[in-house]
């Protein structure tokens, strides 16, 4: 078998010949007694070394007195030491040529400042031994099935060994992870790798997906997380293994209550909720909210193959969980499947005269389990049916157990995927267990069904959509250099408008005709030369929100009108923000008509810079009704940043109205996704509005505003960039 890079850098960690349990207790209740009977008791047929300086003999093993004892080679070095202790075992194990250990041990960066220097100090002795870590504070590595030979490995201290299955799950919380192995067993859910990181000093999501990506055990991949350190790697390497096989993740920390707790369990730092849920979107993966949904995604993917669209057919023995089941469906964004006319003579002949023969089909509740059979198969051959739901109550004359056979009967003979919901507690027993066995997903509600059948037509649609292409246009990267510079060595970060504007006229972005005035005088003559009515508003890099302070207004009609607003803005500017170097007043061109719209980015810590859209106005300050990705992007996802926003049927055009220019809001996006991915310096920017006249007139940005860093990337002084460690 071709082994990749990936999995070939981390083959000892799965397929080791030789373990050395560091730490190896006499004790039954220590931590280094347990990893040793793990792997004992798990089936591990490889060599065994405990280390442990004041014993000699564990579990009817050797012990050695330190791993560099050892005679022969090792693989896999799994560490249950004091952490004070930790630095010398590692450089212990590069003196013996161990290219891979697991450090179960804690009192790292989760415990605070002085952890957080013994975990520094690891990473560099790992880095300069050649010794490849995953932990420390992890709970260790289970592989049901490793490719040599089929040898088991449980290298953790985990209460239970694992199903053999197709799901691959790597944690970051150990403790989590072991409440996921007990209801695994629970619920006959089978892994094939099971790895808890913990801090992920050295090998952490992306190593793991890289190694699982073309594992011939692993067909699901699954991941708890609580921080990504390095975003755009992760997007890379997620988008390209999504491809080859499902990724599913739990994020958590985000709230902001939960965002400090994950401070506070591995000092990871977690990056904003909407950068996660775009990266995910745009790299393919399935997100979970809970880790119910977790594993109700990960079993319908690890049991049946994506459907090849969203129409359902709902087959059931109750009207009540039919419709309950319709209902579900529509939520999660399916459809219920028009049952051809074929189809529904064909049930006919076979189904009582008071069943439903059309969607949901309806086989009433005196149904044998024959019958039940014979409608699902009729509704799965159907060629507007491209999955199907189950529906089961135990009542007097059902028949649970062969009514699942015969169901595992029909999907087993199918290409479509079958989900089933067989409702009830120890009256269905025997056939969940069927349907267990035979690959069947089953959830005891419907709604649940429909949200895991709903995360496999999702990954269809994405696996279906072409790559997104990033394209580049041409800009003046002098003008937006000078730009910078300058303010920098003013010593300031926030760019004025007319600054912010030289930034994007260097981007393509057009603005409305203006002048700055520096006197009364010069505002009124501005005004006549633009043309009545204009828009005046004050020129300041310390005053960001203009209409706080009365610093714009709209529609001046005259020149004694425009003297006067001068006055009065200055007045203000300096009354409320005496500290501020005032330029002047900005006189500008009134744009009228067009629908307002919101460009901004911000820089997320782990992903970079973040793109935001959205309708202005109410839209955005009131209902958050905003869309987000990861810079850069292409046409693709700038399209569907417009499409998902809840009031995108305004720009379309509502109610007679024109349509807006919705190739500008385009060609606007995508030229911010650029200057954010090109100029690292930008730490915020704000288009504010950007108007959009309607289709093929083009949009202009009225108001804008940039904050950059205090020095240049690249500078030694710059403070680090996501992935820096």
């Amino acid at each position: 078998m071709h082994v990749t890079a990936g999995a070939r850098m981390l083959e000892h960690f799965f397929t080791p010949s030789s373990v050395a349990v560091i730490g190896a207790s006499t004790n039954p209740d220590k931590v280094g007694h347990q990893v040793l009977a793990n792997l004992l008791e798990g089936g591990f047929q490889g060599r065994l070394y405990p280390v442990n300086p004041r014993a000699k003999e564990i579990l009817g093993l050797r012990v050695y007195p330190e791993v560099t004892a050892i005679e022969e080679p090792v693989d896999l070095a799994v560490v249950v030491v004091p952490a004070g202790a930790v630095l010398e075992v590692v450089e212990q194990c590069g003196e013996k040529g161990i290219d891979s250990a697991i450090i179960i041990s804690a009192g790292f960066k989760e415990a605070g400042a002085e952890g957080v220097e013994r975990e520094r100090q690891l990473a560099e002795l790992a880095r300069r031994c050649g010794v490849r870590i995953v932990g420390p504070n992890c709970l260790g590595i289970i592989a049901t099935a490793g490719r040599k030979g089929g040898s088991p490995l449980n290298a953790s201290f985990a209460p239970g060994m694992p199903h053999h299955g197709n799901i691959a799950l790597m944690s970051q919380s150990g403790a989590l992870a072991t409440a996921l192995i007990d209801w695994s067993l629970q619920q006959n859910i089978g892994f094939s790798k099971f790895v808890s990181f913990g801090n992920g000093v050295d090998v952490g999501v992306v190593d793991l997906l890289r190694a699982w990506e073309d594992d011939a055990d692993t067909s699901v991949i699954v991941a708890y997380v609580e921080g990504l350190p390095d975003g755009p790697e992760f997007m890379q390497v997620a988008k390209r293994v999504a491809r080859k096989k499902p990724v599913i993740i739990i994020k958590s920390g985000s709230t902001q209550a939960g965002a400090r707790a994950v401070s506070s369990h591995t000092g990871s730092l977690a990056g904003s909720e909407q950068a996660y849920t775009a990266a995910f979107l745009q790299s393919g993966v399935i997100r979970a909210h809970s880790v119910e949904e977790l594993f109700d995604f990960a079993v319908a993917f690890a049991y049946q193959g994506p459907p090849k669209g969203r129409q359902v057919a709902v087959v059931t023995n109750a009207g009540g969980p039919g419709i309950m089941a319709t209902d579900a469906l529509e939520r999660a964004g399916l459809h219920l499947a028009a049952i051809s006319p074929e189809t529904v003579e064909g049930l006919r002949g076979g189904l009582p005269p008071a069943s439903n023969l059309y969607n949901p089909i309806d086989v009433l509740g005196d149904a044998d389990a024959q019958r039940y059979q014979f409608a699902a198969k009729l509704a799965l051959e159907d060629q507007n049916v491209d999955a199907m739901l189950a529906l089961l109550t135990p009542q007097a004359v059902t028949e649970p157990k062969e009514t699942a056979e015969g169901l595992a009967a029909v999907a087993g003979a199918s290409q479509k995927p079958v989900l089933a919901a067989f409702m009830g507690g120890e009256a269905m027993a025997e056939a969940k267990r069927v349907l267990a066995a035979n690959r069947v997903p089953n959830y005891p509600y419907p709604e649940r069904a429909a949200a895991a059948l709903s995360a496999m037509a999702d990954y269809q649609q994405w696996l279906q959509e072409p790559e997104d292409e990033i394209r580049t246009i041409q800009v003046d990267s002098e003008a937006v250099e000078a730009v910078f510079a300058a303010a920098r060595e003013e010593g300031r970060v926030n760019l004025g408008e007319t600054e912010a504007r030289e930034v994007l006229r260097a981007y393509g972005f057009k603005f409305p005709r203006n002048k700055l005035a520096r006197t009364p005088e010069e505002a009124a003559r501005a005004a006549e030369e633009i043309g009545f009515p204009v828009v005046m508003k004050i020129v300041s890099p310390e005053i960001m929100h203009k209409s706080d302070i009365g610093g714009v207004r709209l529609g001046i009609q005259d020149p004694q009108q425009a003297q006067d607003v001068f006055e009065l803005m200055m007045l203000r500017a300096r009354r409320f923000m005496p500290d501020a170097q005032l330029q002047g007043v900005s006189v500008q061109e009134m744009v009228r008509g067009g629908r307002e719209v919101i460009i901004g980015t911000s820089r997320d810590p782990q992903f970079g810079p973040v793109v935001m859209f959205g309708l202005g106005g109410i839209y955005v300050e009131v209902l958050k009704d905003v869309s987000f990705r990861v810079a850069p992007f292409g046409e693709r996802h700038a399209r569907k940043m417009i499409e998902e926003i809840r009031s995108a049927g305004l720009l379309w055009g509502a109610r007679g109205e024109q349509p807006s220019d919705i190739d500008a809001i385009v060609e606007s996006l995508l030229a911010v996704s650029q200057l954010v991915t090109e100029y690292p310096d930008i730490v915020e920017l704000d288009i504010n509005p950007l108007k959009v006249a309607e289709a093929g007139a083009g949009a202009v940005a009225v108001d804008a505003r940039i904050t950059i860093t205090e020095t240049p990337p690249g500078d030694p002084k710059a403070p680090g960039r996501p992935g820096d460690g």
